[in-house]
């Protein structure tokens, strides 16, 4: 037993418990901040401003729109967006409607994105046009009637938004050509007209519940495929004020926490950067909205423009701004916390940051199934310290052993993980479901660690064969099935290594059936059918792989340089 050991070691101000009972639902959270402000700027995206207000007209029409379409109560849509004002206006319409927002990787590939689509049951899709071409390969394919095609510059100004939209379909040419069948009652509409048609209906109140899903988080799946973590209304909640909780000590000194200036680079998509969005409303804060952050030119010169508090990051995007000649002319003056997760984060680039900003990064831990919430070192830490951190509010960590039995401290073992933010199950994977947690309630999150005398938590190894590159997870069964298909492959392994860049980088070992076939046609091949940080950094072909005694092939051996 623990004993809650870690909470005597919170930062001042940081309360033990949190109640994620006091909203109904996440559309409560959201309209309750829109009331209180409306005249507050919500979002800067390229030097254009949307306000409280805007946000709340905007998502009101799409949300009104989506009802007028008579889908079911618990349909799903599918928001396949960047980091563009459309995407919160977007999934605040699909919440307030009381339906299920499916977060999708603009950069998925066609199999990935029919994979998603199918799993999900997502009957309505909201996309930009950049992907609009990777939707028109598999839409037949899927369960969507509806598709709202967004522009790049459409609510960026009336001249400005014309002219970025311009730029990017004719000059920049990243808008592929496409055709979206119309067949079967399907509808194609444009975001605008969705907004235009949605602000002469009346949004309904929503008949949601705690209990409802608000998202279906798809994650790596151990099998092959992803799979879609169910988070509810109050999941959500319970990850908004558990942050809540973490951060608020750390921005007293900005006095009106709405004057809070978030940079919001990582992807709104991943629930790393989403449940720090619903924070930024939960607070009536502003977020920075950063379309594209690996143009590091350009994100620096954002960073320029005006005083920020608060900049999440995974550890490459940190080590990439450090690399930029003109980062270190940035006035850091009022950054608050610099908060790193999604992968591990490395010593030496926490050295640098520190250096440079005179802020330490603050490493923290979560899942999708967990809306993001598990750990955090303490906001007011001065130096890195080479762990997870302690468990937030409402959250109960124990390590356990292989037969679900618990250790004690400083003992190694699988971290378990109980609270109010956890996923309610896999959606329509029972089986699934059922290994993920213990006999006694905990979820299994495949991370083997050790917890101190004080309550920190620290990873030494990682039970799944999962990979992490740069934030993202890559789970090698998933690429192995795929690269199987390659014509010339008779069978393939992958694993991670390490890479200085992106923390891991994939590698796979091929056994050829085709001997003629090249590094150069493999490339290819995962090129088309795996989004950017899925594809092999590595290719090596083999005559053999190691295996059991029952011909599974060991990747232990192939990690270990066997």
């Amino acid at each position: 037993m623990n004993d809650f050991i870690w909470l005597k070691n919170y930062p001042a101000g940081v309360p033990h418990q949190i109640d994620p009972d006091q909203y109904q639902s996440l559309g409560q959270l959201l309209e309750e901040s829109f009331k209180k402000n409306a005249e507050r700027p919500f979002s800067v995206c390229m030097e254009r401003w949307m306000s409280y207000r805007e946000l709340d007209q905007r998502s009101a029409a799409l949300g009104a729109w989506l009802q007028g379409l008579g889908l079911a109560p618990d349909a799903r849509v599918a928001i396949m967006l960047p980091n563009i004002p459309q995407f919160p206006v977007t999934m605040a319409g699909v919440l307030r409607a009381g339906y299920t927002c499916v977060n999708v990787n603009p950069l998925y590939t066609a199999r990935e994105l029919e994979h998603q689509l199918k799993d999900s049951g997502a009957t309505v899709i909201v996309v930009l046009e950049n992907f609009a071409h990777t939707l028109e390969q598999v839409i037949d394919r899927t369960p969507i009637k509806h598709v709202v095609v967004a522009a790049f510059g459409e609510l960026l100004g009336p001249i400005y938004g014309r002219w970025l939209t311009f730029a990017v379909r004719h000059l920049a040419k990243m808008v592929p050509a496409y055709q979206l069948p119309l067949s079967e009652g399907r509808s194609v509409t444009p975001f605008r007209q969705v907004l235009a048609e949605g602000a002469q209906r009346t949004l309904r109140p929503a008949a949601c519940t705690p209990d409802s899903i608000a998202f279906l988080q798809y994650t790596g799946g151990t099998t092959g495929l992803s799979k879609g973590a169910i988070l509810t209304h109050r999941n959500v909640v319970a990850a908004i004020l558990q942050a809540e909780a973490w951060f608020t000590p750390a921005l007293k000194r900005i006095g009106d926490i709405r004057n809070t200036n978030s940079i919001t680079a990582l992807p709104l998509y991943h629930i790393f950067a989403l449940t720090l969005c619903l924070l930024n409303i939960r607070w009536g804060s502003c977020s920075t909205l950063i379309p594209n952050p690996r143009d590091i030119g350009k994100f620096v010169e954002v960073l320029k423009a005006r005083p920020f508090h608060l900049l999440p990051a995974v550890n490459t995007l940190f080590n990439a701004l450090l690399q930029h000649p003109r980062f270190r002319t940035v006035d850091f003056s009022q950054l608050c916390v610099s908060q790193a997760g999604g992968m591990a984060a490395s010593e030496g680039t926490a050295r640098q940051w520190v250096q440079v900003t005179g802020c330490p990064m603050v490493e923290g831990w979560g899942m999708s199934e967990t809306v993001a919430i598990g750990t955090n070192n303490p906001v007011d830490a001065k130096e890195f310290s080479g762990t997870i951190g302690l468990p937030l509010p409402g959250i109960d960590i124990v390590i356990k052993d292989d037969n679900g039995h618990s250790l004690g401290l400083d003992q190694s073992g699988e971290i378990c993980i109980k609270g109010p933010n956890i996923m309610q199950g896999y959606y329509q994977q029972p089986a699934e479901t059922e290994r993920a947690f213990t006999a006694d309630g905990y979820m299994r999150t495949g991370d083997i660690g050790i917890m101190d005398q004080r309550g920190y938590i620290r990873i030494v190894d990682r039970k799944k064969d999962m990979i992490v590159v740069s934030g993202f997870n890559v789970f090698p069964t998933e690429l192995e099935n795929t690269i199987s298909l390659c014509d010339g492959v008779l069978e393939c392994a992958v694993i991670g290594v390490p890479d200085e860049r992106q923390g891991e980088a994939v590698k796979v070992y091929v056994v050829r059936s085709d001997p003629t076939l090249s590094e150069e046609q493999l490339a290819r091949y995962c090129r088309e059918n795996l989004t950017g940080y899925k594809q092999p950094k590595y290719i090596e072909f083999r005559d053999e792989l190691p295996k059991s005694n029952v011909g599974k092939i060991l990747r232990r051996e192939l990690r270990a340089g066997k």
